[in-house]
């Protein structure tokens, strides 16, 4: 055999291929995305969106067998989606730079499109719908952890013992969070600029002291 022959994935017959699945599962999100946007966490339905989606029940259950098995795999969507842009500066491990950069992209995607409405969703009826509320706080979680390890980094680089990371990553992820619940929940516009200067005071604020973290 040639030394540079590419071997094909073997799978059984009939089965998709990885790249055939993840395209169906990208469908299925999708129609599920729109149907929970259309009527709500609670009034959405599996057979709407199975219709939607053109699939069969067998095929929608057997990759998402519940309503909360579809709308976390959305947020992980969305976190995978905004976890490939959402890079800090690394190379200069500038603590500042990094978490204003970092600020800015993340307020600016969730004021767009699906994601407000989606977020939306979720504020309004994680009361009623707790799943709701804990797949919001794993995202923040998620967050919490990438800004944590960059925190670290910039402590090393500085030679600066940073005690704990992951209480200053809470804290700034609780920050931006508390300023996008009042923006959607109030509907007030901010300008791209009157925004980037209240992450800067805000950032600001917290690394101010931060040799003490």
């Amino acid at each position: 055999m040639p030394s540079n022959t590419v071997t094909e994935e073997r799978r059984a017959p009939g089965r998709p291929s990885r790249r055939d699945a993840a395209a169906l599962e990208a469908h299925l999100l999708d129609a599920a995305l729109q149907e929970f946007l259309a009527h709500g966490y609670g009034a959405a339905s599996l057979n709407r969106i199975i219709a939607s989606a053109g699939v069969s029940k067998t095929t929608l259950y057997s990759r998402f067998p519940s309503k909360e098995a579809l709308f976390r795999a959305i947020i992980y969507q969305q976190i995978g989606r905004s976890a490939a842009a959402m890079t800090f500066d690394q190379p200069a491990l500038d603590l500042k730079k990094g978490l204003i950069e970092y600020a800015e992209y993340a307020l600016e995607l969730s004021l767009k499109g699906d994601v407000l409405a989606f977020n939306r969703l979720i504020y309004s009826e994680a009361h009623r719908f707790p799943e709701l509320g804990a797949a919001a706080a794993e995202r923040s979680r998620l967050g919490a952890k990438q800004v944590s390890s960059f925190i670290a980094k910039c402590a090393a680089a500085k030679r600066i013992k940073c005690k704990d990371p992951d209480a200053a990553a809470e804290a700034f992820i609780l920050m931006l969070r508390g300023w996008y619940v009042n923006m959607t929940l109030t509907n007030e516009k901010s300008t791209a600029a009157q925004r980037r200067r209240w992450i800067e005071r805000a950032v600001q604020a917290l690394i101010s002291g931060w040799e003490k973290w």
